[in-house]
């Protein structure tokens, strides 16, 4: 197995899912007020340290981590359901920067800490929300939001085992 300490990636976090524009339909009242329900967020694009690994040579071939979207809301002011996170496993020491700024965003220090590098889109709001006293039914809905989307450059910090005492030059 090669040693890799530092790897770049793409991480996409999910998009929120659509708000609904739906509305009460019930046996004794046909037009109702708007029921709507709201998307749900998408997934987070989240690195957690581990102790069993000691190199990144396992993200060689999976460059890019994408995070699953939120569904769409429902009738009845249903929201709907998260997306999945996308959780990948890294070594304790990782250093997270953002390749394009060369910004650190974060330094994983700890076995089992998490550090979420990519944020998930927030999930549009259904009709309901919409509704005034002077429009009572809207038959309007937002969109989900994008995720965040950023390349990355994982780096290793290589700890020493051992360290050499002496004077420099000296047989």
């Amino acid at each position: 197995m090669r040693f890799v300490d530092e790897i770049f990636v793409e991480a996409t976090a999910g998009k929120g899912g659509d708000g609904v524009a739906s509305f009460a339909r019930e046996m004794f009242t046909p037009t109702g007020g708007p029921n709507g329900g709201d998307g749900g967020w998408g997934g987070d694009v989240v690195l957690v340290g581990d102790n069993g690994f000691n190199t990144l040579s396992h993200l060689r071939f999976r460059r890019f981590l994408r995070a699953k979207n939120g569904t769409p809301g429902g009738k009845d002011k249903m929201h709907g359901k998260t997306g999945e996170d996308c959780t990948v496993k890294v070594p304790v020491g990782t250093l997270v920067f953002d390749a394009e700024t060369d910004e650190l965003i974060g330094d994983i220090t700890a076995h089992a800490q998490e550090l979420i590098v990519c944020k998930g889109g927030r999930g549009g709001r259904g009709n309901t929300h919409f509704a005034t006293p002077t429009n009572r039914s809207p038959h309007l809905a937002e969109r989900g939001r994008r995720g965040e989307a950023k390349k990355l450059r994982l780096e290793m910090k290589l700890l020493a085992d051992v360290g050499l005492l002496g004077f420099p030059s000296l047989g």
